[in-house]
């Protein structure tokens, strides 16, 4: 009964009564779009206040303000290491699976401006601009803009006052910051129970406006982008493994209902705020939850840049054209540029397959119209491994800073130690204690807690 009335099962129930309604009745369940972006809506008009105030919490709480740089270095390293990795897979996959062979596409027939009406015009930013554009006109623009990056700048400098300001005053913003923060939680968990409404009306238009025919059509190019997401899933669940201990199958159990529900909208920032709480409870320190998470949005798009490495070599097969090992390696360098200013960019991906198309000067820019009906079935790969990828950075960076409570991590990813549990606990006491952990990090943030027999 418990499972039935779960968020998981909710989700799994809308979500396949959606494919339904989208198969069955095509044009009502495109008519359905506005459900699905209502809830996505209601989720991201969140973030920013919930960013700035978990990392100002976070950097304010740990007092050492040159941690803050470490950790934003050591998150860019691992970010640059597995997007490296992901396009390479990428790469791979393509030459083994080989999803554009025999299309023989003739480049003259595509309409050149099928991706430019797809894009609204919209183009990345240049590298200059990227970084120009993570200091904001005004505080206020930050927040009514939802830029990310910019509310991350504007938290870090204020945790980092905050930090450095007497303890009478530091004691009661800190006070107000988390009453603030313990009410946009609430607030989120309000919004949580439209959960299945919103993932329903999203897979029913997708399904309803692009059809299954699509997978057929286009089924080679899909298999390959979810086997190398696999394969680079494995990977990652090995690294996390063997640098913090984490069971990655455990991770995503503990997480299935947010996984559900970013792959049922086709968005993983609509679970942000629920993810970056489950970090925390998992062991992560708050401040590096609120450092990487956030910034892995824009710079750690695992998911994309598998799919981006594939689709350029598919395009060029499709055409007939069999690249060079230097133009692979040129691939590489202008998507290991080009994703990261995709966040937050509309058509990011077509944006830049034409860049990298673009700067191969091997198959006509236009060509990448041919991904115009696949693209939206790549969604599912895309923000599961985007999502697992943030998730394992936090860890392996809370690791590597002494940040990480492994104790925690392992017993909460276990089932042996949950919220619930010990609230149920601390109003009725009806199980005895057999464990206390305290744990064995100095960090101010770190916690004790108990595990207690469920029998």
């Amino acid at each position: 009964m418990n499972f039935v009335k779960s968020l998981f099962f909710q989700i799994i129930v809308a979500v396949v009564i959606g494919i339904g309604v989208g198969i069955a009745f095509p044009n009502f369940g495109e008519q359905l779009q506005p459900l699905g972006t209502g809830f996505i809506k209601l989720i991201k008009m969140l973030i920013a206040p919930l960013i700035f105030f978990v990392v100002v919490a976070g950097i304010a709480k740990a007092g050492d303000l040159k941690a803050v740089g470490r950790i934003g270095l050591k998150a860019i390293l691992w970010f640059e290491l597995a997007t490296t990795v992901a396009l390479m897979l990428g790469l791979v996959a393509a030459r083994v699976f080989r999803p554009g062979e025999g299309m023989n596409i003739n480049a003259g027939t595509l309409d050149p401006n099928a991706v430019a009406a797809k894009t609204g015009g919209a183009e990345l930013p240049h590298t200059v601009d990227f970084i120009l554009n993570i200091i904001p006109t005004s505080a206020v623009d930050a927040f009514a803009q939802n830029a990310l990056l910019q509310v991350l700048l504007l938290a870090c400098l204020f945790g980092t006052a905050l930090a450095a300001s007497e303890s009478q005053l530091k004691h009661n913003v800190l006070t107000l910051v988390d009453q603030i923060m313990e009410l946009i939680f609430k607030v989120v968990g309000y919004i949580m129970k439209l959960a299945p409404i919103g993932a329903f009306g999203a897979i029913a238009y997708t399904v309803g406006a692009y059809g299954v025919a699509t997978l057929t059509s286009y089924g080679m190019l899909i298999l390959a982008c979810y086997l190398a997401a696999i394969l680079f899933l494995i990977c990652l669940g090995l690294a996390a493994w063997w640098i913090t201990g984490m069971n990655l199958l455990q991770f995503i159990k503990y997480t299935r209902s947010e996984i559900m529900l970013a792959i049922g909208t086709a968005s993983s920032e609509v679970v942000m705020p629920r993810m970056m709480e489950k970090l925390n409870k998992a062991g992560c320190d708050k401040a590096v939850v609120g450092l990487v998470v956030p910034t892995g949005y824009s710079f750690n798009l695992d998911g994309a840049s598998i799919y981006l490495s594939l689709a350029t070599v598919f395009l060029a097969q499709a055409v007939g054209i069999d690249l060079t090992l230097g133009q692979e390696i040129t691939i590489l360098a202008v998507l290991m540029l080009s994703s990261k200013g995709m966040a937050g960019v509309p058509g990011s991906a077509f944006l830049a397959l034409s860049a990298t198309a673009a700067a191969l000067n091997a198959f006509p820019v236009a060509v990448v119209a041919l991904l115009l009906g696949a693209d939206r079935f790549m969604d599912t790969m895309r923000v599961f491994t985007n999502l697992m990828g943030n998730c394992v950075a936090a860890f392996v960076v809370a690791k590597w800073e002494g940040m990480l409570d492994t104790e925690k991590m392992k017993a909460v990813l276990a089932g042996e130690w949950t919220e619930e549990e010990n609230e149920s606990i601390a109003t009725s006491q009806p199980a005895r204690p057999t464990e206390t952990i305290h744990s064995p990090l100095g960090h101010p943030l770190a916690q004790s807690y108990t595990v207690y027999d469920k029998t």
